[in-house]
């Protein structure tokens, strides 16, 4: 798309959520339109973000264990991390924005709320120039058999918001801070309180892992991989070399290197 190009041409409908609302409408607006994070507003005004990390964060803690996830406020887990350009500015403005952030808020001239750009909306237009080993991410790995809380505190303690599952050498999943929030959601309103923590410890990375697993090899064309991960709705693909794991192509990464 040429840079004469602007914002409105490939913004997309906000998904936003009013602060009032409860975390598991939250998670279901996310899962329905495949977005993270989602825009919180305020009688219409834009106060900040909650994303799928903040919900498993949520969801997962101890101190929150006697409260229904129905009854979670967003409110309380609002996170201002989002740029904001108008409808009118270049294209270009977004590739600086989306490397800070996920979401680019689009106001009109009254900062109201009419749309939003994440980045599939601008890898839909743009595509990086450079060869996918200088965009691949580090893959990390762990046993389809590893404990889910030790996998939160590795998602914690080191900052990763996703893991390649392993099995006897082989890939057979993939297990994202969506699958945490989603089988923690479903945990909390199945187990009564006073079970969990002793529950918790039972469940393993294969119950509630993504699979199969969708990859593609390092001889991939980047635009074929940036339409595979658009067509699929995923955030992170899998690079193997000669059958082997090689690293992982994220949506991030991809517009990091615009």
């Amino acid at each position: 798309m040429s840079s004469k190009s602007s914002v409105k041409d490939v913004m997309a409908r906000p998904a936003s959520i009013a602060k009032s609302a409860f975390i598991t409408e939250a998670l279901e607006k996310m899962l329905a339109g495949g977005v993270d994070p989602l825009i919180v507003t305020n009688n219409s005004e834009v106060i900040g973000t909650i994303s799928r990390r903040s919900i498993a964060e949520i969801m997962g803690a101890k101190r929150n264990a006697q409260i229904s996830p129905t009854k979670i406020h967003v409110a309380n887990h609002v996170k201002d991390d989002f740029t904001s350009a108008y409808p009118d500015q270049s294209i270009d403005i977004l590739v600086p924005l989306l490397q800070a952030s996920k979401v680019v808020v689009v106001l009109d001239s009254d900062h109201h709320l009419i749309g939003q750009v994440g980045y599939g909306d601008l890898l839909k237009v743009m595509k990086p120039g450079v060869p996918i080993e200088r965009m691949m991410e580090k893959a990390y790995t762990i046993q389809a058999d590893e404990r889910v809380v030790h996998l939160r505190r590795r998602m914690l303690d080191d900052n990763i918001t996703r893991f390649i599952v392993t099995a006897n050498g082989s890939i057979v999943g993939i297990v994202t801070e969506t699958d945490v929030a989603t089988s923690l959601r479903s945990f909390r309103e199945m187990v009564e309180a006073k079970h969990q923590d002793a529950r918790i410890r039972n469940l393993i990375v294969s119950d509630i892992m993504s699979a199969p697993v969708i990859a593609a090899e390092k001889t991939v064309a980047v635009s074929d991989a940036v339409d595979l991960m658009l067509g699929k709705r995923i955030s992170a693909l899998p690079i193997t070399e000669s059958g082997q794991l090689a690293g992982l192509l994220t949506l991030e990464s991809l517009v990091r290197a615009l």
